[in-house]
């Protein structure tokens, strides 16, 4: 397929359009969705250097194109009909083969869509394909893919737009590349520890996580049950607000964990007016290892905001250093037992050679997971284990409630928390060869997580090397709203959010 360059009605390339332009000018039948697919596909299999994308099936996409312009004629289109949009690949998906990246689900198809699939399809979203993460969205870096990308014999890192020697962060890291080189105007992702926030920062896009359980789990492949939740990426904060409009909802009959709360308009708040907006920022967040690009990228956007007439609040969030330790008990722990049903048995990948049934599961299961998946489970089962349970687990569980606690303490003096999403700009791929240190990557966004809040990365400037820096936005239960209009306010005074790396 040859890469075009179609022009909309407002003389912009189509990929430089975002979400809601996009949906406006489908709407107004300026252009129409199989046009706009097919330029996608093109600028996708263009790209296939940066290996965002795990699987893509044209005649899938075409399809689901075409039914979306016989929507738009006979007038019984959904809200974004027609536009196209890429799915992390920890969403099982009908149309699309789902691996979570890794050799154990090699080929695997769903029979069903995950809900917050179907929620983006009932509004008319077309599935351009399955972006890559880290396998079983263990990482932070997404060098763990362990499946190879669209158009290459090997696995390979996902690598960032803005320089292809260095990673887009993880795991959601292929939904962050597609959009920062507009292969997509919009993507879902997921978000355990961070894996939305960090490679939105990385990448230069905007990207957000709600509250937990807002957003249904049906069909997502679990990491850590309590940590899980899935949430959007796009380049403004309005087209996430739109997007993630349309992505939540109740499910309470298919998914344990979603809240029985109706959905919502998230961009009923877009009006980019903070005006007394008490913005709290937590010292221990600009402690030693921050680096000092990032540091002034994100104070610099901090001073935007007391120009837009915010009130920068100075609070504490005592336990942040604990954070780490405590997400590194608690979701191995959850992994351990969340991955035990890849045994080869039902489906999955399955050792060719064994001798009995226990043979059967210790070579499937160490043939098929990489290393990082088995350092996990192996980190999960001794916390759990007899003897170290209550040392270990119950201990974090205890710590977690506290961090949730500091934080709550926090929202009484402020309506929003800022700060950094990570401590350095994004870092040459291989650079970080111990676990811990891409492990500590994470020690800004591990405390909304814990707590299970609402939280987003903006584009807040540019660092070393003339790398994206994001800025971190938390909010209290069922704050989105709120959340997304603060950010909207930074991307109305600044322009970092429309920069874009050469190529796109």
């Amino acid at each position: 397929m040859q890469q075009t360059t179609s022009i909309s009605s407002s003389g912009a390339a189509l990929h430089e359009q975002g979400v809601a332009a996009l949906a406006a000018q489908l709407r107004a039948r300026q252009v129409s969705a199989e046009e706009l697919a097919r330029h996608f596909l093109a600028r996708a299999q263009a790209r296939q250097d940066l290996a965002a994308f795990l699987a893509i099936d044209a005649d899938a996409t075409l399809a689901q194109a075409r039914v979306q312009d016989q929507a738009i004629a006979a007038g019984s289109a959904g809200p974004l009909a027609g536009v196209p949009i890429g799915h992390k690949d920890v969403f099982v998906t009908r149309d699309f083969p789902t691996t979570a990246a890794s050799r154990m689900l090699a080929g695997y198809r769903s029979p069903f869509d995950a809900t917050i699939v179907a929620n983006l399809a009932d509004a008319g979203c077309v599935t351009l394909g399955k972006l890559s993460c880290d396998e079983f969205a263990m990482g932070g870096s997404n060098e763990n893919a362990a499946v190879p990308a669209v158009g290459l014999d090997a696995a390979q890192p996902v690598r960032n737009p803005w320089d292809t020697a260095r990673i887009p962060g993880g795991s959601s890291g292929g939904s962050a590349a597609a959009v920062a080189a507009s292969l997509v105007p919009g993507a879902t992702a997921s978000d355990t520890g961070g894996s939305i926030r960090q490679p939105a920062a990385l990448c230069g896009i905007t990207g957000i996580k709600p509250t937990y359980g807002r957003a249904s789990r049906h069909g997502m492949i679990a990491y850590a049950s309590s940590l899980d939740q899935a949430g959007v990426m796009a380049r403004t904060a309005a087209d996430c607000a739109l997007l993630l409009s349309h992505l939540c909802g109740p499910d309470v009959e298919r998914d344990s964990t979603s809240l029985d709360r109706p959905a919502e308009d998230f961009t009923r708040q877009l009006t980019g007016r903070i005006d007394g907006l008490r913005i709290g920022v937590p010292r221990e967040f600009f402690a030693e290892g921050l680096q000092d690009d990032v540091r002034a990228a994100v104070q610099a956007a901090l001073k935007e905001y007391e120009k837009l007439g915010a009130t920068l609040v100075d609070i504490s969030l005592p336990r942040t250093d604990l954070a780490v330790p405590v997400y590194y008990i608690l979701s191995p722990a959850e992994a351990s037992s969340n991955l035990s049903r890849f045994d080869g048995v039902r489906y999955g990948h399955r050792a060719k050679d064994y001798s009995d049934l226990l043979d059967m599961y210790k070579k499937s299961r160490s043939e098929a997971f990489g290393e990082e998946v088995k350092r996990r489970i192996m980190i999960g089962a001794y916390v759990l284990s007899e003897g170290y349970y209550d040392a270990y687990y119950l201990q974090a569980q205890r710590l977690r409630r506290m961090i949730a606690d500091d934080l709550q303490s926090a929202f009484t003096q402020c309506d929003v928390i800022a700060g950094p999403v990570s401590p350095s700009v994004a870092w040459e791929i291989g650079a970080k060869t111990d676990p811990l240190a891409t492990y500590l990557a994470d020690i800004y966004t591990l405390p909304a997580s814990l707590a299970g809040l609402p939280a987003m990365s903006t584009p807040a400037g540019f660092g070393a090397h003339g790398l994206p820096v994001g800025l971190q936005l938390i909010g209290n239960h069922f704050e989105e709203a709120q959340l997304l209009n603060v950010a909207h306010a930074l991307q109305q005074a600044t322009d970092f959010h429309q920069r874009r790396p050469a190529g796109a």
